[in-house]
């Protein structure tokens, strides 16, 4: 499956929306002048706007974060245990590959 995705900032997006609401251009010509290839992309972004979605302008491809209105900022205490998380993984990860040095240079 190819992945033929491109990414439009959030300042496109905005001035798409401001065009659309002007109603001084047509999708043609806002399509030609920011390289967007397909109408469905303006139709989104007007639906998101109207929705009262604003936020989901911001977030990159494949990132839509519905709940809550955007990313949660993580509390101290949840970055902490991730940390702590990611540095046991880390070590088991460097045992693993310690036995298997071990083992090849035995050979």
């Amino acid at each position: 499956m190819s992945t033929n995705k491109r990414f439009y900032p959030e300042e496109v997006k905005q001035a798409v929306i401001q065009m659309k609401l002007s109603g001084d251009f047509t999708n043609q010509e806002i399509m030609d002048l920011y390289q967007i290839k397909n109408v469905s992309q303006i139709k989104t972004w007007m639906k998101w706007f109207k929705a009262d979605e604003g936020h989901r302008l911001a977030q990159p491809i494949g990132k839509q974060y519905a709940f809550n209105k955007g990313i949660r900022e993580l509390t101290e205490v949840e970055v902490l245990r991730k940390k702590v998380l990611y540095y046991e993984m880390r070590e088991e990860i460097m045992g693993k590959y310690r036995e298997i040095e071990r083992k090849w240079i035995q050979k």
